[in-house]
């Protein structure tokens, strides 16, 4: 169980500044040079931001990969009870999952807005890159089907 904790946080920290903050640099570097994209995701600004976090400070990108890590550790835990197709799960879980809770808990414990009604594309396709790659760093460790 420690082990499978450890790998899910490991594969779920290191797959936001691959993953996650990768899809955000395509997207960034490339898509805000295509009208149709920027019409769908917004002008997207540059990722790997290191503005600091409350309340202790730490750049954007370290908080994101902590908690990449921690829902790493609760996707692998999934993966490694009920072995579903991976890269389909992760996927799927990546993008609904984290998107939800990052549209209507995360603004209600800091006190924002809720949200708006408006689909979050871009929280899809970052969530959703960041948990098809936590789920094909998880592949063989945890002897996963893809």
């Amino acid at each position: 169980m420690v082990r499978l904790l450890l790998l899910g946080f490991l594969a779920g920290a290191l797959a936001v500044p691959v993953f996650h903050q990768g899809a955000a640099w395509l997207l960034h570097n490339f898509g805000n040079e295509i009208p149709a994209v920027v019409g769908v995701f917004g002008k997207v600004p540059a990722p790997f931001a290191m503005a600091p976090t409350k309340p202790f400070g730490v750049p954007q990108v370290v908080s994101f990969s902590f908690w990449g890590g921690v829902w790493g550790m609760v996707t692998a835990l999934l993966l490694g009870r009920l072995r579903p197709p991976a890269l389909l799960f992760g996927t799927v879980f990546g993008a609904l999952v984290l998107t939800a809770v990052a549209v209507t808990l995360v603004p209600y414990l800091k006190g924002l807005p809720g949200w708006n009604g408006a689909i979050p594309w871009r929280g899809l396709l970052y969530n959703g890159a960041w948990g098809w790659g936590v789920a094909l760093m998880l592949l063989k460790p945890l002897n996963l089907r893809a």
